[in-house]
């Protein structure tokens, strides 16, 4: 005898015969930056209803019906639960806080409070009021009709199809220049023609240096390769690089 769990979780977690492992939620390289295969971010967009908000942030994009006097406002509260957080340290932003991954800071609320309504706070900073407006919570996934099941199909009105890949780098040259190693969209060196020096720190060049004098890795961005140049020649301006050295 063999169990076939039917619960929404072993369902998620099913991979078909013949599909291969990056076909699951799982292996998406994070769930707040884009991953390679789609950006999930992009089903928290519309997970309250009559407000579209910012994939990454509590701007509201904007608002239907009565609602558009919310366009334009900071969603700072959902069920009680903040959608940020301050920041202390060294290197702070302007404003002082972040924002919250949605995948984090609303899981409670989508876990507690599906279709149902939940107080909502509005900041409207150019005033510096807040207002809270009560919201429905949509499910994110679609409810069988002959069944009353929920089977891991997201519903529609939360990500219409090809919603998920929207935010995804395009062109590629974006977050090839700018990312940092270790991400996937920056699959590059970042400092080649590296040497040890006497007094301990390295020497090298940012591969990215229109000039490589002279050899420092902090180059300005003025003097990196724009942009504007990788869209227009990255196979002219790009170097090969064999065992960490510039080649031609």
């Amino acid at each position: 005898m063999s169990i076939e769990p039917r619960n929404l979780t072993a369902q998620l977690h099913h991979r078909a015969a013949g599909n291969p492992p990056s076909t699951l939620p799982e292996s998406a390289i994070s769930n707040c930056f884009p991953g390679l295969e789609f950006d999930f971010r992009n089903v928290w967009r519309r997970i309250l209803e009559g407000i579209e908000l910012h994939e990454a942030s509590g701007l509201v994009v904007r608002g239907a019906g009565e609602l558009a006097r919310l366009g334009g406002r900071l969603l700072i509260e959902v069920g009680g639960v903040q959608t940020w957080t301050p920041v202390f340290g060294p290197d702070v932003p302007d404003d002082g806080f972040t924002w919250l991954e949605w995948s984090n800071a609303l899981a409670g609320v989508l876990a507690a409070s599906t279709g149902e309504l939940v107080p909502c706070v509005f900041l409207d900073v150019d005033a510096g009021t807040t207002e809270t407006v009560e919201l429905r919570v949509r499910s994110l996934f679609v409810r069988s009709a002959e069944t009353g099941e929920v089977v891991p199909l997201l519903d529609e009105p939360v990500a219409e199809p090809g919603e998920l890949t929207q935010s995804l780098c395009s062109p590629w040259q974006n977050d090839y220049r700018e990312c940092g190693c270790y991400y996937w969209a920056a699959s590059r060196p970042d400092y080649v023609n590296v040497d040890a020096t006497p007094q301990g720190p390295s020497v090298g060049n940012n591969w990215l240096a229109r000039s490589r004098q002279p050899r420092r890795y902090d180059v300005p961005d003025a003097q990196q390769i724009s942009y504007d140049e990788l869209f227009r020649n990255w196979q002219g301006l790009l170097r090969f690089v064999v065992e960490g050295r510039d080649r031609d």
